[in-house]
């Protein structure tokens, strides 16, 4: 009975490797049979989709360069306004000192 087991699975054995033998086989034809069509294809139709590339770029230039430039033109504000905010109480004593210094007489000389 092990003797059939064993002859079983050396028979399901060889035509795993048989099927999968002639699977890459009709694999190996038909990439060599339609390469000719395969490079015709790409040959014809890469240019169409570096035409149709540019376009998509064009007009997601065309959409989204006005809201980069908001973008862009609100950063700086932001950045700005962050370099400003700690020197207020400075600004004020500058500003304190100088409405001190226009409002006092000049010295004469």
């Amino acid at each position: 009975m092990m003797g059939l087991l064993a002859l079983l699975a050396v028979l399901t054995a060889i035509g795993l490797a048989g099927l999968f033998a002639i699977t890459m086989l009709v694999k190996a034809v038909l990439w060599a049979v339609f390469l000719p069509l395969r490079l015709v294809f790409w040959l014809l139709f890469l240019p169409l989709l570096l035409v149709f590339k540019l376009l998509v770029g064009i007009v997601l230039l065309v959409v989204a360069g006005p809201i980069v430039l908001v973008a862009i033109v609100v950063s700086i504000l932001a950045a700005l306004a962050a370099l400003a905010v700690p020197l207020l109480p400075l600004f004020f004593i500058g500003f304190v000192v100088w409405l001190l210094m226009k409002s006092s007489k000049p010295a004469l000389a």
